[in-house]
């Protein structure tokens, strides 16, 4: 069904009446260029982009929640028209406050505005250009929220909760492979056909805003022309935690699965990793937990004792928000916001999200809530971001932002280092043991490790791998080939099963099919601990950092809420200064979080004599598989193998000397019949072949016939059989030297 266009709506209107003010303007007095586009012009500029712009950004986030909560045809065509309005709008202003000479301003406020509104971002482009854009964004995010897998005989299932649950809970390794090639089979490879076209047009709109690549753009919203170097020396800073963990969690793997899955100096296979990207590995701790005799209370479970609800997750982290002296979640958001997944069959988009609708205190959150530990802290992170937004309600529309996008985040994560202290679990009911001795402290960072450190080089090879894709050093032929080499040498993994062009592993990850920046999480990873050591400074904690737990401290809220209430209306340097004494993102209070624990990892690793990192980084299912073959389908040690090769080929040999005697003996006789008494085989009324009555000279021809099939079948045998000695040294396809290199780019 067609969008109606026979009103333009409100915020056209709005616009319109500014264009018609325009050319007042224009006219009265004949003002000259430099008059026209002069400080005074600009606040009035300004202040109408500011009305226009609460509507239209409104009506857009409206319709935009409309179709990810309830996802069909009229409500998909009804969000791209309000998304051409909301391009419209940034167009339109975006061109226009590029006229104005702000060298000549004095007041730094109106510079930073306009600078900010000169970025459109994709709304630079033609309209029609504009029009397919978003199109294929909003094709690729439907694939990605809508995908099933599907049994050969049984359910579907879709990635929240059913493959998640699989890839966290289960053991079984045919099981989990299943699960992750069959999500990157029905998301990655129909996402791949388009990739290109997509990356051809987000390079086109950051070329019209006067950058040379979408990857240049993405950079440039963090006001740093280091932001490169600096996140590879904070990679660098941080590299020890994960190669440790690594080392660690291989050694662990290994004695779960055995030689023949894990190689003690090589890769990771992905899919074993306890989620479905091995982004974070905190589903296995109970296969790598150091001291097995004093597990971690199972907070599900006693979640799910407690009868809590999706609901009280919520309300949970809004008490502790509020006992910060913070602002507690608006009447509405409880009422509009979708905080489970709908119970009445429509099709929704669950990955986790909060929504600022620039209309009062208007906020919202998205996901699929499902009762764990796990769901409960991403909810205090949802939180925090709706915290940030109804701190920032009362700026201008144009500074409803984060700092940085890094800082947006990093406020919903510190919120979460102290909402999964022992001290803070204890505190709410959630944990039953007062203390913690050193042992059991272990157990309890390597579980945060898991989580964090697991995490450093997958947030920071994302953007990594796409800008050297937007900017062409990556080119569309060897687009997986490329995302595996980075994965193996950032984080040691490799893919479970052969992997070929014709997949597209990349966008089996939300953020890739919703060209969402990544870079953001890389920093924010490293950004919350500074915040979580300025924050438990300001509460008076003293000792370990990982022991801190901000709540009930009004002092650490008013900290927080300063940085929130500011939005982006300040270079994020500055706030940063301000909160911690330091103007750039630094690793070391990450690193002093998790000293302990690093101390504790690198004594392991020293006695167990494991290395660091995989110098056997070839990703190689031989070495996965160990010693065993594959012997008609089934796996057999190699000693079987050859023996059931042979007992093949002795077999087919036999069958061999049986035609052949078979076709001597049926020669012989027929010669002789017809040397001895043709007449008399002549008169024979009939003879049987295979049951079926005929003339004697016809059952003759179809006898040749089946010997020569037998023959024919007995050479395709011996041809099968030399096939598989052949083949058993072969390397996959995807290994050979002739097809692609799948080895640690340099």
């Amino acid at each position: 069904m067609g969008t109606r266009w026979t009103c333009p709506g409100l915020s056209l209107l709005v616009l319109l009446c500014y264009g018609q003010l325009l050319l007042w303007l224009r006219t009265v007095g004949e003002p000259s260029l430099d008059e026209f586009y002069n400080e005074t012009q600009a606040r009035l500029f300004l202040q109408f982009y500011e009305q226009t712009a609460k509507v239209v950004l409104n009506e857009f986030m409206e319709a935009t929640w409309n179709y990810v909560t309830n996802i069909t045809r009229r409500n998909r065509e009804i969000m791209l028209q309000k998304e051409m309005e909301r391009s419209q709008l940034m167009l339109y202003f975006g061109s226009r406050a590029r006229m104005f000479k702000t060298n000549y301003f004095h007041d730094p406020e109106v510079k930073r505005m306009l600078s900010k509104l000169q970025n459109v971002d994709k709304s630079a482009l033609p309209t029609e250009d504009l029009r397919e854009y978003n199109r294929l964004l909003t094709y690729m995010e439907t694939t990605y929220s809508t995908a099933e897998v599907c049994m050969d005989e049984g359910p579907c299932l879709s990635l929240e909760p059913e493959l998640e649950e699989i890839m966290a809970t289960s053991r079984d390794q045919k099981e989990l492979i299943w699960a992750w090639r069959g999500w990157r089979d029905v998301v990655g490879r129909q996402i791949r056909p388009v990739y290109e076209y997509y990356v051809h047009l987000s390079n086109k709109a950051a070329q019209y805003n006067g950058y040379k690549d979408m990857g240049a753009l993405w950079r440039s919203q963090y006001e740093t022309d280091t932001l490169k170097e600096d996140m590879e020396q904070l990679f660098e800073e941080l590299q020890p935690l994960y190669l440790n963990l690594h080392a660690y969690v291989r050694r662990s793997l290994y004695r779960y699965y055995g030689p023949e899955i894990i190689d003690l100096r090589g890769p990771i296979p992905a899919h074993l990793l306890g989620n479905m990207w091995a982004q974070s590995w905190d589903n296995i701790l109970d296969l790598v937990l150091p001291f097995p005799k004093k597990p971690p209370e199972d907070i599900t479970k006693i979640m799910k004792n407690q009868n809590w609800r999706p609901e009280k997750m919520f309300q949970e982290a809004n008490i502790f928000l509020t006992s910060l002296g913070l602002l507690s979640a608006p009447p509405d958001f409880w009422i509009k916001s979708m905080l489970e997944r709908p119970a009445d069959g429509r099709e929704v988009e669950c990955h986790a999200s909060s929504w600022n609708f620039y209309k009062g205190d208007d906020v919202r959150v998205k996901k699929c809530t499902e009762v764990t530990l796990e769901d409960l802290l991403s909810i205090f992170h949802q939180m925090g971001h709706i915290q940030y937004y109804l701190q920032f309600q009362n700026l201008s529309i144009i500074y409803q932002q984060g700092a940085s996008p890094a800082f947006e985040e990093a406020v919903g994560s510190v919120i979460t280092l102290s909402a999964s202290s022992h001290k803070h679990l204890l505190n709410r009911g959630l944990l039953s043991h007062p203390n913690q001795d050193s042992e059991e402290e272990v157990n309890y960072l390597l579980g945060i490790a898991l989580e964090k450190i697991a995490f450093i080089p997958f947030s920071y090879m994302m953007d990594v791998f796409r800008w050297k894709v937007f900017d062409g050093t990556i080119s569309k032929n060897i687009y997986n080939q490329e995302w595996w080499n980075f994965r193996l040498k950032f984080q040691g993994l490799c893919p479970p099963v052969p992997r070929s062009e014709e997949d597209f592993d990349p966008g089996a990850k939300f953020h890739v099919s919703a060209s969402v920046p990544y870079v953001r999480y890389f920093l924010s990873l490293v950004l919350q601990f500074q915040f979580h050591e300025a924050l438990c400074r300001a509460a008076g904690h003293v000792g370990p950092l990982h022991r801190c737990d901000i709540y009930n401290s009004k002092v650490a809220g008013k900290m927080l809420q300063d940085i929130l209430k500011q939005g982006s209306s300040r270079p994020w340097q500055e706030i940063l200064m301000e909160m911690t004494g330091e103007s750039n993102v630094s690793a070391k209070a990450f690193l002093n979080y998790f000293k302990p624990l690093l101390n504790w990892l690198v004594n392991e690793n020293v006695k167990q004599g494991d290395i660091l990192g995989w110098p056997d980084f070839s990703c190689s299912f031989e070495e996965k598989t160990g010693n065993k073959v594959l012997f008609l389908g089934m796996e057999l040690e190699p000693e079987q193998a050859y023996l059931g090769q042979w007992v093949l080929l002795s077999m087919s040999f036999v069958m061999f000397l049986l035609i052949l005697v078979l076709g001597c003996r049926l020669h012989y006789l027929e010669k002789q019949s017809l040397d001895k008494d043709t007449m008399i085989l002549s008169t024979l009324p009939y003879t049987y072949f295979l049951g079926i009555a005929m003339e004697p000279r016809q059952a003759a021809r179809k006898q040749w016939i089946l010997l020569g099939l037998c023959f024919f079948l007995t050479l395709c045998s011996l041809g099968l059989l030399i096939r598989m000695l052949t083949h058993q040294n072969r390397k996959p396809p995807w290994m050979r030297p002739e097809s692609q290199s799948w080895e640690q780019p340099t």
